[in-house]
């Protein structure tokens, strides 16, 4: 949730009661909604949000494929800028397929809300998008300013150090990552947001050029390691994410 003031957006309400619990505790008012993708875990509390708030929903629009949302809409692409005036903010929009076929990821104010296309020392799991699109955009986010605050759409950080351990066992500031994300875990902290320069440093996704990563997937070009990887990780102790 981005607050400022009394005015509150939220991005990918999964569940609406958590939310309106929020604004309600803390006096906010809710001017925006944003969906980074189609997953119900990230939408599925939009119509009920929508029942107390009378706010634009802004969403990539859908891919032939998959159902059109069944609520009110306005579609983003990559490069629209959203104005949120309430908040004094504005957020770019950029387009970061690969999870899903269609997925966008919204920066501003040194903030990033990718969905599930980056995670803390991690990457989203392939659907209906393909590898190529996901190494492509992440690529993309790894241009973004190393002191950029990260936000993921789900707390899989400690699983995924243990994944990027396997494959990238001397990396000092890995294990230093994961002593940290202990100790926040274990006092009922989450481990985001991260930042870039943090999951440039950490994450084996975003270091396909590595020669610890290269040796790892036996392969030598950075869009190859990063598809071996992506499968290694698919049965790394029967992951899901």
């Amino acid at each position: 949730m981005l607050v400022h003031g009394s005015n509150a957006a939220v991005v990918d309400p999964g569940d609406a009661v958590p939310v309106l619990a929020y604004l309600q505790q803390h006096g906010l008012s809710l001017r925006a909604i944003l969906a980074t993708h189609h997953h119900n875990d990230h939408i599925g509390g939009i119509n009920v949000l929508l029942q107390h708030y009378s706010v634009p929903v802004y969403t990539p629009k859908p891919a032939p494929q998959n159902p059109v949302f069944d609520f009110a809409y306005s579609a983003v692409k990559d490069h629209d800028e959203i104005v949120l005036p309430e908040l004094e903010t504005t957020l770019r929009v950029l387009d970061v397929p690969g999870h899903t076929a269609v997925h966008v990821a919204y920066y501003g104010g040194n903030s990033l809300f990718c969905g599930d296309t980056l995670f803390g020392c991690g990457c989203g799991r392939i659907f209906d998008g393909s590898c190529e699109q996901l190494y492509h955009s992440l690529q993309k986010l790894e241009q973004l300013p190393d002191h950029t605050l990260v936000y993921c759409g789900h707390e899989y950080t400690l699983d995924n150090i243990d994944f990027a351990l396997s494959v990238d066992p001397h990396n000092q500031a890995l294990l230093e990552r994961q002593k940290n994300s202990r100790e926040l875990i274990a006092q009922h902290l989450p481990t985001l947001p991260s930042t870039m320069g943090l999951e440039k440093a950490t994450n084996p996704f975003l270091r396909c050029h590595m020669p610890a990563l290269r040796s790892a997937t036996h392969m030598d070009r950075d869009v190859a390691v990063f598809c071996a990887l992506r499968e290694m990780k698919n049965h790394f102790n029967h992951d899901v994410k």
